[in-house]
């Protein structure tokens, strides 16, 4: 009998062991089109690496926080960069991506849905043994979703987005109990950051009024918030 409990003990140590995995997400949404956006007062995404860059920064971070050999795991909105690199800056934008890929090491997701996205978040790790750590959005949104091709197929709108009635879809036992979770993304944190608790359990800041991408490089490519906004959620 004492050997048997002392059996289920260990097996209980080895099992919990096994959960202690962490992985870092990082998620790019696409860039906009020029040819959307040359009219407006304010055009967005005048250089098409606004997302990418700021997440290699957060790479780059992480690694020097958590090591080289830290799980990081990189999703990307592919069609967008695709259609961007074509028909805009007429080179191979693709092949920049993956070379921050290959420079850090990190795993890279090309995604197309917002369904491939939650697929990866709920089942690309075995969920049981490894927990997300972190998970951060760059790319364009509204107060309740995230745009991965705003402006980019259509003028001022977006075919592709996870929207905050469909956060029910992504499963709350995958984050760790001390997850940081942050949509550097304008607006989300006037609505979608309440609904994203609600369905996860779990914390995102967002904004609470604008993000801002521009002049990057006078903020280690971080994005700010833009005047009057703050963070919340």
């Amino acid at each position: 009998m004492i050997r048997y409990f002392f059996l289920l003990f260990l097996a209980g140590i080895l099992t919990a062991g096994a959960q202690v995995q962490q992985e870092f997400i990082l998620v790019s949404g696409g860039p906009s089109l020029e040819e959307w956006e040359k009219y407006k007062a304010e055009p967005h995404d005048r250089w098409w690496g606004n997302f990418v860059r700021a997440a290699r920064v957060r790479i780059q971070e992480i690694q020097k926080q958590k090591g080289p050999n830290a799980m990081i795991t990189w999703l990307v909105y592919r069609p967008a960069y695709v259609r961007r690199g074509q028909r805009q800056d007429k080179s191979d934008i693709i092949g920049n991506i993956t070379s921050v890929r290959d420079k850090y090491g990190v795993n890279l997701i090309w995604f197309e849905s917002s369904n491939e996205l939650v697929g990866y978040l709920n089942n690309g790790k075995p969920r049981d043994r490894v927990k997300i750590a972190n998970l951060e959005y760059y790319g364009h949104s509204n107060r309740a979703a995230w745009m991965f091709d705003y402006s980019n197929l259509i003028d001022s709108g977006s075919k592709c987005w996870l929207h905050e009635t469909e956060l029910k879809s992504i499963q709350r036992g995958i984050f760790d109990r001390k997850a940081f979770i942050k949509s550097w993304s304008c607006h989300t944190g006037e609505s979608m950051s309440k609904l994203w608790r609600k369905a996860t359990g779990k914390r995102m800041i967002g904004a609470i009024g604008k993000t801002d991408y521009s002049n990057g490089h006078l903020r280690n490519w971080t994005p700010s918030l833009s005047p009057g906004g703050r963070w919340g959620g």
